[in-house]
């Protein structure tokens, strides 16, 4: 069962592997991301920052689409992560199942502006979330479980 599909472009840190996977009651964490099945060393810190007990699990994105949508993560509490909300368009155009998704950190960059803390988007961003606004998709920003649920698209000015 998916429980969370969070933004972030950290993956896996202290907030999201014990906030977070604490608050959701997960028992797996899946990270879709293209960009770190090509960094070993990335990888290695993932493993080292997952909490003891949980499943860590890292795949490509067609392989994440793959495994999501063949059934064999039903028997998992899972709590998926992607690095950008390109990442969370694909999952979520390809993963029926996804209803709504968490809006994390998402980093400073010349072509982006803050919304609220922690999070900056491009233009590219804005069109994307709107896109899955438009399919019925929840977008919430919450850095932590406890902060109050704040849409992106009404933050965007």
């Amino acid at each position: 069962m998916i429980k969370l599909v969070r933004i972030d472009h950290r993956l896996v840190h202290g907030q999201v592997a014990f906030s977070w996977t604490k608050f959701l009651d997960a028992d797996c964490i899946m990270i879709a991301s293209d960009n770190l099945m090509k960094d070993e060393l990335k990888m290695a810190a993932m493993r080292m920052a997952k909490p003891t007990g949980v499943k860590l699990v890292m795949k490509n994105m067609e392989d994440s689409i793959n495994a999501l949508n063949s059934g064999v993560t039903d028997k998992y509490k899972l709590f998926i992560l992607v690095e950008s909300v390109e990442d969370a368009y694909t999952l979520v155009t390809q993963v029926d199942r996804i209803k709504s998704i968490n809006v994390g950190g998402m980093k400073v960059a010349n072509d982006r502006r803050q919304i609220a803390k922690a999070v900056f988007v491009s233009d590219s961003d804005i069109e994307k979330m709107r896109e899955l606004s438009n399919r019925g998709i929840e977008l919430e920003i919450r850095l932590v479980p406890t902060d109050k649920k704040q849409n992106p698209l009404d933050l965007i000015k």
